[in-house]
């Protein structure tokens, strides 16, 4: 029982470092110092944090890091200097909470303790650089401050029962691992889209009119799928959205073919998880929403069942607007009138 004890307060200390490492090192240490709990035998090495200087620093780069962490975007700044930070901190933590144990032991743990303290402060990375998107400051202070509860409350529980915060810690961790590749799918998203805004103009791109040009993996996805031999119209990069059977920040092209008028075909790029989505759209609507960081097109169907949201970098916006012109017309194709041949004599 004893070593799931170090193994809890060790792997614990090291996963809410990933979080915030200065908060988590301030409240051990205070929390130390104060007596609001005793140090048993074997994790006596923790009492250095109790040191006035290391309360002094932890205390003072937490107070940096308090008001850095709201700020949208210097938060991401923050994160990225501490990707080897939180991680070596975090490893530290752990190995002086496993005390005497053997070397070779020591080693272990480190390195694992390491990985846990990553993978936190990756998800922590991850999630702000998503939230980023938004530029409301609200959701980047509600995330800090609840940032903040999970580490002290996670210290909490550790003083309680290491083993069973240890148990919760990996729950949550496996929880986060599960939704990692959606985490990610998103911030590659969200970085391709803020390096288009950053580095070209919006309507920057010298192509001013819609490309029929497919190239690479697309190209060969759209051949694969393409068994009718269909006439590409145009075809428009894009990042998924949502949308019913599409799933979100999957890097494609939007395609619309000669032949189907009311149809528009997704193909994405992806290896892993390929995507070739038909959307049956023959009557129904589409609307074009300039967002801070990409145009944003949605499109639904007739009876407004089924509905598909895509992402246009902003140096795109004037080729998207030709895009959504298009797909209008083709939607609602103008009525033909036709004069009784009576009446044209009449009026002549």
């Amino acid at each position: 029982m004893a070593n799931l004890d170090l193994l809890g307060v060790a792997f614990g200390l090291a996963m809410l470092a990933g979080l915030n490492l200065y908060l988590t090192v301030f409240a051990t240490g205070l929390a130390i110092r104060m007596q609001w709990i005793t140090l048993s035998g074997d994790f006596h090495q923790l009492s250095f944090l109790a040191d006035p200087w290391i309360l002094g620093i932890a205390g003072a780069l937490y107070l940096v890091e308090f008001f850095a962490d709201k700020v949208p975007w210097v938060d991401t700044l923050w994160d990225a200097a501490h990707t080897v930070i939180r991680p070596l901190g975090g490893a530290l933590l752990a190995t002086q909470a496993l005390g005497d144990a053997s070397p070779t032991f020591l080693v272990i743990g480190g390195l694992l303790a390491g990985t846990l303290s990553f993978a936190t402060h990756g998800t922590k990375a991850g999630t702000r650089i998503i939230a980023n998107g938004s530029p409301e400051p609200f959701t980047n202070v509600s995330l800090s401050l609840a940032e903040d509860v999970a580490v002290l409350g996670g210290l909490s529980l550790l003083a309680w029962n290491p083993v069973v915060a240890l148990v919760i810690f990996l729950l949550v961790l496996m929880v986060v691992a599960w939704f990692a590749p959606k985490i990610w799918r998103a911030v590659a998203a969200k970085v391709w889209l803020v390096f288009r805004k950053l580095n070209l103009p919006a309507g920057g791109r010298t192509e001013e009119g819609l490309s029929d040009v497919l190239a690479g993996r697309a190209a060969s996805a759209f051949a694969e799928w393409n068994v009718l031999k269909e006439t590409v119209l145009w075809a428009v990069p894009c990042v998924s959205r949502k949308g019913t059977r599409l799933p979100a920040n999957y890097f494609g092209v939007l395609i619309a073919t000669v032949e189907e008028p009311g149809k528009l075909v997704f193909i994405n790029e992806s290896r892993w998880r390929p995507i070739r989505l038909v959307l049956e759209l023959s009557g129904g609507t589409v609307e074009h929403v300039p967002a801070f960081l990409y145009d944003e097109v949605r499109l639904a169907d007739a009876a407004g069942k089924k509905r598909y949201s895509f992402a246009f970098d902003r140096s795109r916006s004037r080729v998207v607007e030709k895009m959504v012109q298009s797909i209008h017309n083709r939607l609602h194709p103008p009525v033909q009138k036709t004069v009784n041949p009576e009446v044209e004599v009449a009026l002549t």
